[in-house]
């Protein structure tokens, strides 16, 4: 075993610290046969996504597994590999803790384990961490700047919504049990690892987003094609110290009992538009928001 060696966080990952692993050489396992049990995590991916995986999730692609390692190693169990990409991960690999098995398989065979061609040849299995509570996320000392998102049931919203939290410096994100899972698969991907980055909490429904928030100081702002103050007009030197976005579904939006307890913010646009996508909405109005 050599030296420690410092290795830097994703680029999407980067308000965290640096952290220390020690390099090693992993043990590696060839497995050559789609009935070898070893590959059962990662058997018929879009099924078992569907119907859920409870405690633990799924890694894919060499940025995801890079942010993972970087946040947190251990919350890997297994990763597979395909063959041909074992020399480029190799100091990514080296960097895992010696608790974490890897896998190489070819491209058939590994394709025809998930179910579909699996092209970029990277898969690990990882343990989902005990969330806090909403409301001892939300006494975090730093914590002042929110993201609270409704009902927002598509994927890759979820997933684009965690990638402006990160990116604008969200300290946390509040979710309802409405919107779907931000370590699925899909979403994860597309936040491109802040699922891992941004610490998140669940409430029950709306109300209870807003509820929530207001306990805890923050001033509640909602995202609306009706809102009073046009986001360009935002005074930034006046915001309050805590400040949280409440973003809804596309179509369905923000319930009006919503609405009239939030400060309403609108983006105005050119004649014939009123609206935006959630994500690019969320983006444009996090930036604004920002310290």
């Amino acid at each position: 075993m050599s030296l420690a060696a410092c290795r830097p966080r994703s680029s999407c990952a980067g308000r965290a610290a640096r952290r220390c692993y020690v390099r090693r050489v992993p043990t590696y396992v060839h497995l050559a046969s789609i009935d070898d049990p070893r590959f059962e995590p990662f058997r018929d991916l879009r099924d078992r996504d569907a119907r859920g995986r409870d405690a633990t999730f799924i890694v894919e692609g060499e940025v995801l597994l890079r942010v993972a390692i970087a946040r947190d190693p251990s919350m890997l169990v297994v990763v597979v590999v395909l063959e041909k990409r074992r020399d480029k991960l190799a100091d990514a690999l080296e960097a895992l803790p010696e608790h974490v098995l890897v896998y190489l398989a070819d491209e058939p065979t590994l394709s025809a384990v998930v179910g579909f061609p699996i092209h970029r040849g990277i898969l690990a299995l990882a343990r989902r961490r005990e969330l806090p509570t909403a409301d001892a996320l939300l006494a975090r000392e730093g914590t002042s700047r929110v993201l609270a998102i409704a009902g927002v049931t598509n994927h890759d919203n979820v997933g684009s919504l965690f990638r402006n939290a990160a990116a604008f410096g969200a300290d946390a994100v509040l979710l309802d049990k409405r919107t779907c899972d931000p370590l699925y698969r899909k979403a994860l991907r597309v936040s491109v690892g802040a699922s891992l980055v941004v610490p998140f909490a669940y409430v029950d429904d709306e109300s209870a987003l807003v509820l929530t928030l207001e306990n805890a100081g923050f001033t509640p702002f909602s995202l609306t094609p009706r809102g009073a103050v046009d986001l360009r007009d935002l005074d930034r030197g006046a915001l309050p110290p805590k400040v949280a976005l409440v973003c809804g579904a596309e179509g369905e939006g923000l319930s009006d009992k919503t609405l009239a307890r939030t400060r309403g913010l609108r983006i105005t646009m050119a004649p014939g538009w009123d609206s935006l996508n959630v994500a690019v909405a969320s983006g444009i109005a996090l930036h604004a928001l920002a310290r």
